[in-house]
């Protein structure tokens, strides 16, 4: 009998595996599968942005922030306020800029499973909706041993806000600092 269990095992095993083999993934899954196992259930970094509008639309300006960088909230108000996008008028057809915002609520932090999501929103009060990246404790926190001589005053890099002037991976959606490499400065060393 233990024979037929340990071959039974077996054989369920090997369909489990043949059959995620085969299973369509997105993106992010493709690779992220083994890394939620392997990290308590969250994969690493943030969902890369799969959306092509989005891509379009909003990363022909800027960085195209990944929506799992800040809560739906956040982006359901930076939606709403096209007319004076951070000084520039960003309106979009009312058909796009809906499709647009469904896109970034679907995939915001709230609910996303990727680690630096879940500390993102770890970080807000429920009441707190930052209309940037920049403004989220979190981020602050991870960026606040960076000099001034290191970001302002850095020609390759001048804003916080760019994130792929120093994360080399950023729009793969990883920000692990293992990946940095700051202008000027090198590898980011805690």
């Amino acid at each position: 009998m233990k024979q037929i269990s340990s071959t039974a095992s077996l054989l369920l095993l090997s369909t489990v595996m043949l059959g995620m083999s085969s299973a369509s993934f997105s993106d992010d899954d493709k690779s992220g599968f083994f890394s939620r196992i392997l990290s308590s259930g969250k994969a690493p970094g943030v969902a890369p942005v799969t959306n092509p509008q989005y891509l379009e639309e909003c990363g022909s300006c800027h960085f195209p922030y990944q929506p799992g960088l800040l809560p739906a909230r956040s982006w359901t108000k930076v939606m709403a306020g096209l007319e004076e996008h951070f000084g520039e008028n960003a309106e979009l057809p009312l058909e796009d800029a809906n499709r647009l915002t469904d896109y970034l609520i679907k995939n915001a932090a709230d609910d996303a499973n990727y680690k630096r999501s879940k500390k993102i929103m770890n970080s807000l009060r429920p009441d707190q909706i930052p209309l940037r990246v920049s403004e989220t404790p979190y981020f602050i926190k991870k960026h606040n041993q960076l000099s001034r001589k290191m970001v302002q005053d850095n020609p390759k890099v001048g804003l916080i806000s760019k994130c792929k002037a120093c994360h080399t991976q950023a729009e793969r959606g990883s920000f692990s600092e293992k990946e940095i490499l700051i202008p000027g400065f090198g590898g980011w060393k805690d």
